[in-house]
């Protein structure tokens, strides 16, 4: 059902408040989670359906207009009305373990490890309604209603949100053993020039995911090397299958392939040069009050993590 005009309207003052409050679109979008983008077309939606300015801005600074002035004060008691009823919402609902969770997590990390979590999540919370959102890009949380998301690698281009680490895993070399004995296996990735390498290519940024490998004898060098493109997929769990089916190796986050390394089915190459883990998040929007089914969510993927990784 579409949100009524008068509602929206609404909405879009109360940002008009943060924004005057923080001093600046970027800084009320930090707080929110949100982009400094929609904190300004909030403001300017505002503006032409009511045919008023609010607020000069610059480059640099924002000032209040006359009609900007006047409404302020009676915006400013809406919002802490709203933030107060926010509040009583916030605390019946964190105490619920019923309700809907919105998950998002990069579509291979869905397949490959919490599409096998699904029957364990929904038994040991059987008034839980799972929402899950692909999310190769990032998504914006607040814009999407995501309640939480997986992220990995480094955060600090995230303002606004909180984050809890869940482990971290590997990226790692693999090939199955038929390959391995037919093509030999390789010592250093000097040897890697007569093998077959299957790429994935990030659909994101179209960039072709280089491999990389760390002397860890003592030199501590990194070897950098971009896979051929004869066989290149913009998939993770799709490069995984062609490994499986022996048309290369592929050099992919360990969660993809520790099911079969585990059972054999395939073999972890130049083991001896993995690079530094990456580190994987729970990712929230930075809130006063999160759901209890939100948090338990959150837990049972947190005990889960060692099972997406091998050692």
């Amino acid at each position: 059902m579409p949100i009524p005009s008068a509602h929206n309207s609404l909405l879009n003052l109360l940002q008009f408040v943060r924004i005057v409050d923080a001093g600046s679109f970027a800084e009320a979008a930090r707080r929110a989670g949100t982009s400094t983008s929609a904190m300004s077309k909030a403001v300017s939606r505002f503006e032409a359906l009511h045919g008023v300015k609010l607020l000069h801005r610059t480059t640099r600074a924002i000032s209040l207009t006359h009609d900007g002035e006047k409404l302020l004060d009676g915006a400013r008691n809406l919002l802490r009305q709203a933030e107060r009823l926010e509040a009583d919402i916030g605390e019946a609902a964190a105490s619920s373990s019923a309700g809907r969770v919105r998950l998002a997590a990069p579509g291979p990390f869905l397949r490959a490890c919490i599409a096998p979590m699904l029957p364990a999540i929904l038994k040991a919370n059987p008034s839980l309604e799972l929402e899950i959102k692909v999310d190769d890009t990032g998504l914006d949380l607040a814009a999407e209603g995501i309640d939480v998301a997986i992220r990995f690698g480094d955060l600090s281009g995230q303002p606004g949100l909180i984050a809890r680490r869940l482990g971290t895993f590997p990226y790692v070399l693999a090939a199955t053993p038929k390959y391995l004995e037919f093509m030999g296996t390789p010592k250093s990735p000097a040897d890697l020039e007569s093998h077959h390498q299957i790429g994935y290519r990030d659909a994101a940024n179209g960039q072709l995911l280089p491999w990389l490998f760390c002397d860890n004898s003592g030199t501590g060098a990194v070897t950098r090397m971009v896979p051929r493109n004869r066989i290149v997929v913009e998939d993770m769990t799709v490069a995984w299958a062609m490994t499986l089916r022996g048309l290369g190796m592929s050099w992919l986050p360990a969660w993809c392939s520790a099911k079969e390394v585990h059972s054999g089915r395939a073999v972890e190459v130049l083991k001896d040069w993995r690079m530094q883990e990456t580190p994987a998040y729970a990712v929230q929007l930075d809130r006063k009050q999160v759901p209890q089914r939100t948090r338990d969510l959150v837990n049972l993927m947190a005990l889960r993590a060692k099972n997406w990784v091998y050692s």
